[in-house]
C-alpha cells in the first residue's frame, strides 16, 4: 500500500521542482549551507503539494481511469490504494508540508540541535516565509483549479501549466527572503521561465495530438480544440520567446552588473540545443509526452541539462 501511495505521488514529475534551487544558484549564495537546505526544504515541499494534486485528480477521475486502458493501472483505479487511505494520506502529507514551511526545528525536542552547525540552525529555526507560505497555496490552488476544469479551456490549459513553472521559481526566491533580505527576483527569471514552460506545454500537447489520431477527444478532452498547424505555430513563438529571452538576459547590462561578467552569455548554446533536441523529440521520435521522462531518459537531452548547470555554475562561482 504504501508503495502505491509513492506511485499515486508522481515521483517522476518532481524533477520539475528541481527550479526551486534556481533562486539560490542565480543569487551566488549555492554555497552557503543553510540556504541550500533551505531550497531543497523548499523542493520536498512542492513536489508533496504536487503529489496531492496528482492523487486529488485520480480521486476525482476514479471511475473514468478505469474504464481507460493505462490509467487504470493507477493504483487508486486498480484498487491498490483504498479511497479512504488516500483522502487520510492528503491530510498527513499537507500536515507534513505545513511542519516543512513553518520550520522544522521548531518541533525537535529540546537540545536536539545542540550537535548541528550554528549557521545551519540559524537558516532552519526560522520557517521558509510568508511569501514562500503564499506562493506554494497560489501554486496548489492553480493547480487544483487545473484539474477540476482548467484543463478542458483551449489555451489557458498550457498557460495554467507555465504560469505553475513562474510559481515555483518565485517561491525560490522567496524561501530564501527570511535569512538574506536583500535577494530579488530577477524579471528575466520570471520571463525565461514562462516561455520556457509554455514551450514545453504546447511541445507536450503536439505530442499528444499526434500520438492520440483520431480518437484526441477521448485521450484528453482539449486537444479536439487544437490542430497540428496552430500548435506547430505556437511551439515555433515560445521557442524562439525562450532563446531570445535567455539570450538578452545574459548579456542585460543589470545582469553583467550584477555578476561582474557577460560570460553567461557562452551558456546560449546549451539553452539552444536543449530546446532544438526536446522539439527534435516530439516531432521526429516516438517518445514519451512527458517532459520530465524525457529528461530521465533522454541522454543528449540529460548530458545538456548537466553541462549547462556546469558552466553555469563555473561562471557565477569560479571567483568563489
Amino acid at each position: 500500500m504504501f508503495l502505491a501511495l509513492i506511485q499515486e505521488l508522481r515521483p517522476k514529475q518532481w524533477t520539475k521542482n528541481l527550479l526551486l534551487f534556481a533562486g539560490v544558484l542565480f543569487s551566488q549564495q549555492m554555497g552557503e549551507p543553510g540556504l541550500a537546505l533551505r531550497a531543497a526544504l523548499g523542493f520536498v515541499a512542492f513536489s508533496l503539494l504536487s503529489g496531492t494534486v496528482y492523487l486529488l485528480n485520480d480521486l476525482k477521475d476514479v471511475e473514468a481511469d478505469r474504464l481507460h486502458p493505462r490509467k487504470r493501472e493507477r493504483p487508486v483505479a486498480a484498487g491498490r490504494l483504498p479511497v479512504g487511505v488516500a483522502w487520510t494520506a492528503i491530510v498527513v502529507i499537507l500536515g507534513i508540508v505545513a511542519v516543512l514551511s513553518s520550520g522544522p526545528l521548531a518541533f525537535l525536542p529540546e537540545g536536539a540541535t545542540r550537535h548541528l552547525p550554528g549557521h545551519l540552525v540559524e537558516a532552519l529555526s526560522v520557517g521558509l516565509g510568508g511569501g514562500f507560505v503564499v506562493v506554494a497555496g497560489s501554486y496548489f490552488a492553480l493547480n487544483l483549479a487545473y484539474s477540476m476544469g482548467l484543463r478542458n479551456q483551449v489555451l489557458l490549459d498550457v498557460f495554467v501549466i507555465a504560469l505553475g513553472f513562474v510559481l515555483r521559481a518565485i517561491a525560490g526566491v522567496e524561501l530564501l527572503r527570511p535569512v538574506s533580505p536583500r535577494t530579488e527576483i530577477s524579471p528575466w527569471l520570471l520571463v525565461c521561465t514562462f516561455f520556457g514552460a509554455l514551450f514545453l506545454a504546447l511541445a507536450k500537447r503536439r505530442r499528444e495530438l499526434t500520438n492520440a489520431g483520431d480518437g484526441a477527444g477521448q485521450r484528453r478532452a482539449v486537444l479536439v480544440h487544437y490542430t497540428p498547424a496552430l500548435l506547430d505555430g505556437l511551439v515555433l513563438v515560445s521557442a524562439a520567446a525562450s532563446i531570445m529571452g535567455y539570450a538578452l538576459y545574459t548579456i542585460w547590462p543589470e545582469t553583467v552588473r550584477k555578476f561582474g561578467t557577460s560570460d553567461l552569455l557562452y551558456t546560449v548554446p546549451f539553452v539552444t540545443y536543449g530546446i532544438f533536441r526536446y522539439l527534435y523529440l516530439v516531432r521526429s521520435a516516438e517518445v514519451s509526452e512527458d517532459p520530465s521522462q524525457l529528461l530521465l531518459t533522454d541522454r543528449p537531452l540529460a548530458a545538456c541539462v548537466l553541462l549547462y548547470l556546469a558552466a553555469v555554475s563555473f561562471i557565477l562561482y569560479r571567483g568563489g
